[in-house]
Order: C-alpha cells, then sequence, then structure tokens
C-alpha cells in the first residue's frame, strides 16, 4: 500500500497568489481546533511554545485538522532536536521554530529535521505517523520533500541577522514576532511603536533579499493591514482564546451592567 502526503505550506506560499492569512489555536482543544480549521483562513497554528499542548493534543488536532483544507503548522517550544524529532514522528510537516536569533542557530533546526547524513533526526519511521507507518514510498529517501520549515525572528539581534539567517539552505520561510522583539529593544508592549516596526521591514528587506518568503503576526486589523502593504507573504491575523476573550467580554458589556461587572471581577 502507497500513500501520498499532503503538500507543505512551503508549497502553498510557492503556489500562492496573494498573501496567505492564518490564526493561533492555542487552547489545546482538537474541537476548537477543528472550529479554527474550518474558518476559510489558508493556515492554523497549533502553538505549543505558548499554548497548553503535548504532542497527544498536537498529535489529535493534526488528525481533525487534515480534514479541511487548511495548512497547519506546529510551533515548537524551542530549537530542541528532540521535540522537533517527536513532532514530525506525530506527522507535523510544517514547523515554526521560535527565537532564532543566527545563522548558526538557524542551521541547527535545519539538521534536526533531516535525516543523515544532511542532518541528525532519528530514523523512527516504521513507527511514526509521519511516513504513515513506512506505507509512504520512499519517506527516508525524500523526508525533507514532507517538511516546511519556518524559522521565527523575535529580537533584534535576529533581525541584524536575518540576512544571513534566511540565506541557510533548508530554512524555507521566516516569520517574524513583534511581542518579543518590542521587549527586546525595550519596549515591551508596544508591539507597533515606530522602531520596532521598523524592525519588521528592515527583516522583510533582508529576507526577500535572500530570496525567501516572510511572514508576520499581527493581531492588531491596522497592523496586519499595513505589515501587508509593505509585502508580508503570509500572516497572522488572530488567535482563537484572545477571540473568545474579546468576544465573551462583549456579551458581558452588552448584558451586564458595567458597576455589576466591575464588582465580579473583584472577587
Amino acid at each position: 500500500m502507497s500513500l501520498r502526503l499532503t503538500g507543505t505550506f512551503r508549497d502553498a506560499l510557492a503556489a500562492a497568489s496573494r498573501p496567505l492569512v492564518g490564526m493561533w489555536a492555542c487552547t489545546g482543544s482538537p474541537v476548537l481546533a477543528e472550529v479554527d480549521a474550518g474558518s476559510g483562513l489558508d493556515w492554523l497554528l497549533i502553538d505549543g511554545e505558548h499554548g497548553p499542548n503535548t504532542l497527544e493534543s498536537i498529535l489529535v488536532q493534526l488528525q481533525v485538522v487534515a480534514a479541511y483544507p487548511i495548512s497547519p503548522l506546529v510551533r515548537v517550544p524551542w530549537n530542541e532536536p528532540v521535540f522537533i524529532k517527536q513532532v514530525l514522528d506525530i506527522g507535523a510537516q510544517n514547523l515554526i521554530v521560535p527565537m532564532i536569533s543566527s545563522a548558526d542557530e538557524a542551521a541547527a533546526a535545519v539538521a534536526a529535521t533531516r535525516y543523515p547524513p544532511a542532518g541528525f533526526r532519528g530514523v523512527g519511521s516504521a513507527l511514526a505517523r509521519s511516513a504513515r507507518w513506512n506505507r509512504v514510498d520512499g519517506y527516508l529517501g525524500d523526508g525533507s520533500s514532507h517538511v516546511s520549515l519556518t524559522v521565527q525572528i523575535e529580537n533584534a539581534a535576529g533581525v541584524d541577522a536575518a540576512a544571513a539567517i534566511a540565506a541557510v539552505d533548508g530554512v524555507d520561510q521566516v516569520f517574524v514576532g513583534p511581542s518579543d522583539l518590542a521587549a527586546s529593544m525595550g519596549l515591551l508592549g508596544q508591539q507597533t511603536h515606530p522602531e520596532v516596526v521598523d524592525a519588521v521591514h528592515r527583516t522583510f528587506a533582508a529576507v526577500h533579499g535572500a530570496g525567501k518568503k516572510v511572514g508576520v503576526n499581527a493581531f492588531d486589523p491596522a497592523a496586519a493591514e499595513a505589515y501587508l502593504q509593505a509585502g508580508a507573504d503570509f500572516i497572522a491575523v488572530g488567535a482563537d482564546v484572545a477571540m473568545l476573550a474579546r468576544a465573551a467580554e462583549g456579551l458581558a458589556a452588552r448584558f451586564i451592567p458595567a458597576a455589576d461587572r466591575t464588582e465580579r471581577a473583584s472577587y
């Protein structure tokens, strides 16, 4: 029996005629991940860095999201080869590795996704969903073609090294995180500060100069629209937890007097 895997996020970006728009799935809930997946957006980030996700919950979310025409990306908590190996083995084809600050760190992330001799990913295709338990012909020989790697630049050092990071063979895309970037610049919580925006734009230029695609996280609609105008190839415009929080607050604001809401909040 021979199976084929779906295309990667790299393939989706290469075929796209417009920027690809996505959101974060942060709850660890497969039900909410499926709700997100049916939204009509282009891609969905299952977050293992800040969300309460385990290997088991990521696996189930990948399984439910597979029924929908959306690209699932999994963000690992750190540039750690053991976790990268495990996430690949449960079938994640599209990885985001956070906090990449240098070309050497980017190269280490690439090596963790590649079988020897190109890297040091452990060989377990017969045991793993990644190769559908050896039902995908030739997986060991062309495993890298089934994996799309996005590295995330989130600090000033990464911005300075953006061209070198993007030039690393095996880095497919670069994703900019303005929140941590702002913090690294002494501007905590000021993602839309002009200096932060300028750093994002400089990263765009450096990554495009290396011939790679670049994306950004921008939950503020005005910031998102501006980054799209500035050339973002992909963008995250919301997170399910944030959307739920704001919607719930909106219901409270509409139906509960302000004084009662204040009193409840003090409990």
